[in-house]
């Protein structure tokens, strides 16, 4: 049975849909959210759909060898470049993009410099 539900998210101004702890949730025409229990899967997951699971695990693992100042400058930069994500997502964006014309641009304008790791991660 689906309910519809006042959201903080929703006075922060995000529009909620997807998963979370076993709970779906969309928005609705009328603007409100609704949450129902997550139904599984009909079918099992698609190859790609495991490749991507796999390359954000290893990013996942990635970050958690990195030493508390590394992660550290990833934290600062996106907080004083006030990125509205925290380090952690930027650093998985990079690791997908590897874009270091935007890192340097967020290091110039915070003067974070942030370490990267060398690896050679799938992008």
């Amino acid at each position: 049975m689906a309910v519809v539900v006042p959201s903080y998210f929703e006075l922060l101004g995000h529009s909620m849909q997807g998963d979370l702890a076993g709970m779906t949730c969309y928005t609705a025409k009328n603007n409100k959210v609704v949450w129902f229990v997550k139904s599984p899967p009909l079918e099992p997951p698609s190859l790609s759909q495991l490749q991507f699971r796999n390359i954000f695990r290893l990013y996942a693992q990635t970050w958690g060898t990195m030493k508390a100042i590394e992660r550290q400058t990833w934290n600062d930069a996106a907080r004083l470049g006030r990125l509205r994500i925290n380090g952690y997502n930027l650093f998985s964006w990079w690791m997908r993009t590897r874009d270091d014309a935007v890192l340097e641009t967020i290091e110039r304008q915070t003067g974070v410099i942030i370490f990267r790791p060398n690896t050679s991660a799938p992008t």
